[in-house]
């Protein structure tokens, strides 16, 4: 009998780790799953590029998957049981494992203001993105054009904001920001975001909140009234409540709570990857939810799986949080570097340099994500213990 390796979630963290655990372990002696709700990767990354009308790549996770040996399983995980240690799917099966790895990623948060789930859309995903696409296109057919806001002056919100006026010209942008825009920047990179959105005409509403959102219009709390044809919601992500649901150790938020090695500090045997693991970085303070912080958690659950189950000892991988690509439009961006405090460096870089960077960083993550198996080693390790491996023998 084989040791049963699932993955839950195939995002960046989730087919990184399952593609590299099937290159570095025995056919003879894994089982690898995968299970995703949708049959495609998603360029979450990009999804403010597709929302401009530009053609954002979906890979088909069988064609990511083939000739790795990884069952793929295209199915909504409803719940887990880890005392039984099963997780359970739409389709009213269970898949049984030995070895978990939870990758469920995150999804946008409404935070229980009225209206946004009825009448704004959420680029996070791709089916919302395109709903929110074919909105613009329909107000851009228009002779007067259209209003579109966009909620959230975090890096989603910002990017989303100038990708559309950048793309769209003949629709009015507002940017509706909690707190001053680009707080998390120095005041030289705050400057240059500044003069983005006066070149590309975003309208930036600062230090208010949404109390409503309605078909035709964005309520904030101080009582102004933005009309808006198009709401883009991008205040915060959540992530998934399953995993407090089956009783592992979760922080507030629901991440779970993890050892330096991605293991869940409740159950041994599963470890939690991406957007839903609070991972203490290098620098003692929680890895922001990130497509880099995704490729560190994801690198350091694959070196501690293959260490414990193969008999050796865990190596430990970076854990670092060290800058941010914000891009404004296709031709303009910034780089902001942090210090091992989290807080931002004096210098940063903006204009044209730092949107060729992330495009380079954005086409390397898919090209990895696409090709999971590639440039590694092709030595598959044996497990020392088959199927299971006790979690009080393991080597740590």
């Amino acid at each position: 009998m084989k040791h049963r390796i699932v993955v839950l979630g195939a995002g960046y963290a989730g087919a990184y780790v399952a593609g590299n655990l099937a290159r570095r372990l025995s056919r003879a002696d894994t089982e690898i799953t995968v299970v995703n709700a949708v049959s495609y990767f998603v360029q979450r990354m990009r999804m403010h590029q597709l929302v401009a009308g530009q053609d954002v790549k979906a890979p088909q996770l069988a064609d990511v998957f083939a000739n790795t040996g990884i069952r793929l399983c295209l199915d909504r995980v409803t719940a887990l049981d880890p005392e039984r240690q099963v997780a359970a799917v739409a389709n009213g099966g269970e898949l049984g494992y030995d070895t978990l790895v939870y990758a469920l990623g995150s999804q946008g948060a409404d935070h229980g203001v009225p209206g946004v789930a009825e009448h704004a859309f959420d680029v996070a995903a791709r089916p919302s993105a395109l709903r929110l696409r074919e909105r613009l296109d329909t107000l851009d057919r228009r002779r007067e054009g259209g209003n579109v806001v966009v909620v959230g002056d975090g890096w989603t919100g910002i990017e989303t904001a100038t990708e559309i006026a950048e793309s769209r010209p003949g629709l009015s942008v507002t940017l509706v920001a909690r707190g001053e825009l680009g707080a998390r920047l120095v005041a030289g990179a705050r400057r240059h975001l500044r003069r983005a959105c006066d070149r590309l005409g975003v309208t930036v509403v600062e230090h208010t909140s949404v109390e409503a959102v309605e078909a035709t219009r964005v309520l904030c709390s101080d009582g102004t009234a933005l009309a808006s044809d198009a709401t883009a919601w991008t205040a915060g992500f959540a992530v998934s409540p399953i995993a407090a649901a089956a009783g592992l150790e979760v922080t507030r938020n629901g991440q779970v709570v993890v050892d330096r090695t991605m293991r869940s500090v409740s159950h041994p045997n599963v470890y939690a990857i991406g957007d839903s693991v609070c991972a203490v970085g290098d620098n003692g303070r929680p890895l922001p939810m990130s497509c880099a912080s995704a490729g560190y958690t994801g690198n350091q659950a694959i070196q501690a799986i293959v260490a414990r189950l193969t008999g050796r000892e865990v190596t430990r991988t970076k854990l670092v949080y060290t800058y941010n690509h914000i891009s404004l439009g296709r031709r303009d961006g910034i780089l902001q570097t942090f210090d091992d405090r989290g807080q931002p460096k004096p210098k940063y870089e903006g204009g044209w340099k730092p949107a060729r960077v992330k495009e380079g960083i954005i086409k390397t993550a898919l090209w990895s994500t696409s090709h999971p198996t590639f440039g590694l080693p092709r030595r598959r390790r044996h497990l020392a213990t088959v199927p299971g491996l006790s979690a009080e023998n393991a080597v740590v």
